[in-house]
């Protein structure tokens, strides 16, 4: 099996792609781009402003040669540095200091490297994302289908190497040609994906590499429900398909890319690796990676041809995929050999080389896409472990939870759904060292009001050698002795399962077999998920969310662990790009929303406190317009805010989203909608505090930040209307209800200043002069949409 392994490793290079190595695999990237022929500037034209007046003034010749040569040395150092060229010449007064100086120099100077300029345009950097961001607003996609538009813009730069870089190029592309085209999609979100998808359908259609086309039914089964969760027309879709299929989108000609490096692979051509399976996320199919069929059959008439004669032959094989044919043929076997060994034999030697057998089995079943053969070892090696019954745990159990942990470690981008066992395993793993340390159960704290546990947290330290002593008396102790079966969710805590000292002390003697673990190696699996490539990043999510899930509703023993870590991992992955974070966050979205809801009170209180921490490290991150992140993120709170019974947690809900109002109120953009809906629940509220709460805020808003909500789209208006028109009905205070309308008044002073409306809004239009004209029509427009909501809101008033 170890010489199996290492052949398919070889075969397959899946050195390359681990974990461990994807940091090589990106600077190796960067290296190969890098590495072309630098952009020759002999032949440029200067193209840009050349007015300059040390040249206009001076007749002399020598000068103009030096003007010419000392930027051609700031060319040849952008091609070289880009940082360092651009601060060169704006230090020698060759270019200006603003982003849209910088922006329009990229443009319209010849002799730069495109690919360079690519790579530069995706920093995140500040500076170099205010010139890209200036550098598409100059682009004018008004009129363009997507198709010429995606085209149009990239005749100046090649996309960059690395994922992070194209999706902040494609995000601000997607806002642009909406601003530019506003009624061709429902929001951003759809250009985004859809942009995606159209270079994903250029790169398989034209590159040779790519044997299996993608058909048009893929294309348009692949962008079904992307518009808002409808479809796009499917006349659009086709002809779209057809326009890249029969038109290829050539990048900006640069010298510096060689074909055959091109060739390469399809994710390193443009940096996608893995964006294949974003756009519609299809879990793997149990097929062999690269299986060929006629290869197999090739062999098997060959050891028939040459069935009883004498003479053996030796062949040689290249295709890793052979290995699939070989396991399914010895799997089983194989699989009963190492376990029937492992059970019953305690021999080190003999226990080591089973588990080495079974952990190679594991990664050639994983990489192989063997789905119910990867699931068999790897279930075998998890009962192995014995953490469902940890009284009988011996060394070799141990050695199957190192196996289990370097399984998630290596082998991670291959699991799938078996991260379920593994991480099933972690969670036993974990409470089995809570139990050998004598810390309270969490089910101590989830029993009591929050901010009792926080306190008794902090005492906590202190008594931990009292409650070792204590033991004896400890529940959970008592219920892992008496152990269970792997599958069962809930230990035994049978009473007539009488517990004797005996077995209590041999229990805790075997507990201290697994300090040979540390927690230590623990976290490392949940600190290094980034390293996951998008598909496993999003299995290893579901199957997170699902053991958490197990955990939390224990009757008896509720725990955390998984929770925590959830909280972890979400704030590990959010700079992913947001293709990939969006599929995270739809899966810890509707699992944040189920805990929120369970009975369990002070569960619910903890997950709701922890999506608010995760929602104000979210919103840290600004949000271009016509997107809605934001209000996606915040979606789990309107929900509970809507359906839960608990006051308590209604309370905390409306306490979070204003902190998050008044703290970031700067960066909301589409998460006013989200806001506004959690006020207009709490205004219909049978609770006083809650509807006294909501309202103070909606107060703050009002008077402090009125333009931030003018400023956006007309529904966030809009939102802010119904939830004012909503407290005019309050129950609890008529103060509450004339100071609504009060507001309702003071809205419509504020929207009577023109403008305060014109000037905020102007803000924000492009700078190409070719769309300054209906700029006017724009303002206008938008300002008496304003008064709609307002005018028919109040019409309802009593």
């Amino acid at each position: 099996m170890k010489s199996m392994s290492a052949w398919m490793d070889q075969q397959l290079r899946i050195g390359e792609f681990s974990p461990s190595s994807t940091e090589n695999l990106r600077s190796m990237d960067n290296l190969n781009i890098h590495n072309g022929e630098e952009g020759s500037g002999a032949d440029y034209e200067l193209q840009f402003d050349t007015s300059n007046s040390d040249i206009t003034d001076s007749s002399s010749l020598e000068q103009r040669r030096a003007y010419k040569m000392e930027l051609q040395k700031g060319i040849a150092l952008f091609n070289k540095k880009p940082s360092k060229g651009i601060d060169f010449l704006i230090r020698s007064k060759k270019i200006g200091q603003s982003p849209e100086d910088v922006a329009s120099f990229l443009r319209n100077t010849a002799g730069l490297n495109a690919t360079i300029i690519g790579d530069y345009l995706g920093e995140r950097d500040d500076f170099p994302l205010k010139v890209m961001h200036a550098y598409v607003d100059t682009l004018n996609f008004e009129g363009m289908d997507f198709g010429q538009a995606i085209r149009f813009l990239l005749q100046g730069f090649r996309l960059p190497g690395e994922a992070q870089k194209i999706d902040r190029i494609m995000e601000k592309f997607a806002q642009c040609y909406c601003k530019c085209n506003p009624n061709s999609f429902s929001s951003a979100d759809t250009a985004y994906v859809l942009a995606y998808s159209v270079i994903l359908l250029n790169t398989d259609a034209h590159n040779p590499m790519v044997k299996n086309k993608m058909s048009k039914e893929d294309f348009m089964r692949n962008n079904r429900g992307i518009d808002d969760g409808k479809d796009l027309p499917e006349d659009y879709l086709s002809a779209l398909y057809d326009q890249i299929v029969n038109n290829e989108i050539k990048m900006s000609a640069d010298s510096s890319v060689a074909q055959t490096k091109q060739s390469n692979s399809v994710s390193r051509l443009l940096g996608l690796d893995n964006i294949i399976n974003f756009v519609n996320w299809r879990p793997s199919e149990d097929k062999a990676v690269g299986a060929n069929d006629l290869l197999i059959k090739h062999i098997q008439e060959k050891f028939k041809a040459k069935r009883g004669k004498l003479e053996s032959t030796f062949y040689v094989v290249a295709d890793a995929s052979i290995l699939r044919f070989m396991m399914e043929s010895c799997w089983a076997p194989m699989m009963a050999a190492f376990s029937v060994l492992l059970d019953q034999c305690d021999d080190k030697a003999a226990t080591s080389q089973c588990l080495k057998g079974l952990r190679f089995s594991v990664h050639i079943t994983s990489v192989m896409c063997m789905q119910t053969q990867r699931d068999a070892f790897l279930t075998s090696i998890a009962k192995f472990t014995s953490l469902h019954s940890a009284a009988d745990m011996k060394q070799k159990n141990v050695d199957a939870m190192k196996a289990i942990i370097s399984i998630a470690i290596e082998d991670g981008n291959y699991l799938q759904e078996a991260w379920e066992h593994v991480l099933t395993c972690l969670s036993r793993f974990e409470h089995l060292h809570l139990l050998g340390e004598g810390v309270p159960t969490d089910a101590s704290f989830l029993t009591v009001p929050l901010i009792e546990s926080e306190d008794k947290t902090q005492k906590s330290t202190s008594v931990i050698s009292s409650k070792k002593t204590n033991a004896l008396q400890n529940p959970a102790v008592m219920a892992a002795v008496r152990g269970g079966t792997y599958d069962s969710t809930v230990a035994k805590t049978s009473v007539s399962a009488l517990v004797t000292p005996e077995q209590i002390n041999n229990f805790l003697s075997n507990i201290n077999l697994l300090d040979q673990i540390g927690i230590v190696e623990l976290n490392h699996i949940f600190a290094h998920s980034q390293r996951l490539n998008s598909d496993a990043i999003v299995a290893f999510v579901k199957a997170l969310c699902k053991v958490s899930m197990t955990e939390l509703q224990s009757p008896m023993d509720p725990r955390i662990f998984c929770l925590t870590k959830i909280v972890e991992i979400a704030h590990y992955n959010m700079n992913r790009i947001r293709l990939v974070w969006s599929r995270i966050w739809k899966v810890l979205s509707d699992f944040f929303v189920s805990v929120g809801l369970l009975e369990n009170l002070s569960v619910s209180i903890f997950v709701m406190d922890s999506l608010r921490q995760l929602s104000m490290k979210f919103l840290e991150r600004e949000e271009l317009a016509n997107y809605n992140f934001q209000n996606e993120f915040l979606r789990p709170f309107v929900v509970v805010m809507q359906r839960s019974n608990a006051p308590e947690v209604r309370e905390l809900i409306v306490r979070c989203v204003s902190q998050m109002v008044l703290s970031r109120v700067h960066n909301i953009k589409s998460g006013w909608k989200g806001v506004f809906m959690v006020f207009t629940s709490a205004a219909s509220d049978d609770t006083r505090s809650i509807v006294l709460l909501a309202f103070e805020t909606m107060e703050k808003i009002i008077r402090d930040y009125f333009h931030h909500i003018t400023e956006t789209e007309t529904t966030t208006f809009t939102d802010c209307v119904t939830c004012l028109i909503a407290f005019t009905s309050s129950q609890f205070n008529s103060d509450a209800n004339l100071n609504a309308i009060a507001f309702l008044r003071f809205c419509a002073v504020k929207l009577a200043e023109e403008g305060f409306v014109y000037q905020d809004r102007g803000a924000e239009q492009p700078r190409n002069s070719d769309m300054l004209g209906g700029n006017a029509t724009v303002q206008r427009d938008g300002y008496v949409s304003l008064w709609e909501p307002l005018l028919g809101g109040t019409a309802f008033l009593p």
